[in-house]
């Protein structure tokens, strides 16, 4: 009888789970088989150099590798970057080996603190992003239940701007401009829409920032005027804490805060006093970086990262510290990377490439790149024609794990969503 051999593309826990089921495999020994099969590669970054050796030799004990800097001097105080290469099985033990030695000298903080670090990351690592068994909790609003890694949600934008890139702006003069932008809400609810996000400024490349009045006069009579008509969640896209504070109490019920604390850090206070769900943003924006074509719309040039996944994550790290500090729930926290917000075309490429390792910061993503100016400098094309090129970003970062995608053409990302899901999740 002639063999027959097939390579098996179970790229996640999951699927190779199924084979082994459909093979009959020993039900106990699964998770350990699994975790001996998947390859998983860490960064960890400013550790001394002595722990750095000190790791090298653990992992390489349980059949791991450590990447190390070719010129490192142990006795420097100056801290490195390494990376730990192993399957998820030794590094996992690799942890226990830290907590070991830690007891067998006495306590130590730092290995400790290093292997809960480790384990905290293979969890997440290990959990499929998509998969309903292993959620990173819910977050309800207004009796719409967002449940993480069930399905994509849609946030449709409501530009209350004369002036946004995308050519969806409202004009925001004349008696009529609420009952059009409700409308226009209303119709993103239609095609399946989560939750809207209200926006009274433009955040285009070099845009000019408008005064805390006139941003009030653009959204809070259409806040009001919506949550008089629909009982679906709002969004108030905002950086200002006077114009949260009384979008808030009009009925919004999440602020989008595309600065990250950096324009106002009052806006802390008033997310935590009001207990509302808080969207955290990386954004390195500089009006001096960006470039303007009649055609193309603006984007950003000349802007450098060292590396730019360590920066977003150290970023947005560093927000949802503060976040915590300010005694903001865990549970109300969303994080943004931040594509078209002082990158480059191919920085916002490599970012949605990418968009998995923000994983391991444990909090639902939100991506945005709805008719963005990476796309057009992509596909050649203006803001009005770039449904396409914005649909193929939406399926790649869902199957990279974006939990909510913040989109302009809703009805046509809601079937692209609904049957992307139907693909990568597990129901």
């Amino acid at each position: 009888m002639a063999h027959s051999l097939r390579v098996l593309q179970a790229y996640t826990a999951r699927e190779l789970d199924a084979e082994l089921e459909r093979i009959g495999a020993e039900t106990s020994l699964r998770d350990d088989w699994i975790a001996q099969a998947e390859l998983c590669v860490l960064r960890l970054d400013d550790v001394s150099p002595k722990l750095a050796r000190f790791v090298y030799q653990e992992l390489m004990l349980e059949g791991g590798q450590v990447a190390l800097p070719a010129r490192m001097d142990e006795r420097a105080a100056a801290p490195i970057n390494l990376l730990l290469i192993g399957t998820r099985y030794q590094l996992r033990h690799l942890a226990i080996r830290l907590r070991t030695q830690s007891e067998n000298t006495g306590g130590g903080t730092e290995l400790d603190a290093l292997a809960d670090d480790l384990d905290r990351a293979l969890t997440i690592y290990a959990d499929a992003p998509h998969d309903a068994s292993v959620m990173r909790g819910t977050l309800t609003m207004r009796g719409t239940s967002f449940v993480w890694g069930t399905r994509t949600f849609v946030m449709g934008i409501v530009n209350v701007t004369p002036d946004s890139f995308s050519g969806d702006g409202l004009v925001t003069q004349g008696a009529n401009f609420v009952e059009r932008a409700v409308a226009h809400a209303e119709q993103l609810l239609a095609d399946g829409a989560d939750i809207l996000d209200v926006g009274g400024e433009s955040t285009r490349p070099g845009s000019q920032s408008v005064s805390v009045e006139a941003e009030l006069a653009r959204v809070i009579p259409v806040i009001k005027a919506l949550r008089a008509r629909v009982n679906a969640p709002i969004s108030i896209d905002t950086y200002k804490a006077e114009v949260a504070r009384a979008a808030l109490e009009v009925g919004a019920d999440l602020v989008n805060d595309v600065w990250g604390w950096r324009a106002e850090s009052a806006l802390r206070r008033v997310v935590a006093e009001r207990g509302v769900p808080l969207v955290l943003m990386h954004n390195k924006s500089k009006r001096k970086d960006a470039a303007q074509s009649a055609r193309l719309g603006a984007r950003y040039v000349g802007v450098e990262y060292a590396d730019l996944l360590g920066a977003v994550t150290a970023d947005l790290r560093a927000q949802i510290d503060r976040a915590l500090d300010a005694g903001i729930a865990p549970g109300n926290l969303i994080v943004d990377p931040g594509i078209g917000f002082g990158k480059t075309r191919e920085h916002n490429l490599e970012l949605l490439r990418r968009l998995g390792e923000l994983r391991v910061l444990g909090h639902p993503i939100l991506l945005g790149t709805s008719r963005k100016a990476f796309i057009g400098y992509t596909l050649d094309v203006p803001p009005d024609q770039r449904v396409e090129g914005t649909l193929a970003t939406i399926v790649l970062g869902i199957e990279r794990g974006a939990d909510m995608v913040r989109v302009h053409d809703v009805k046509s990302v809601v079937r692209v969503a609904k049957m992307t899901d139907a693909v990568v999740r597990k129901f």
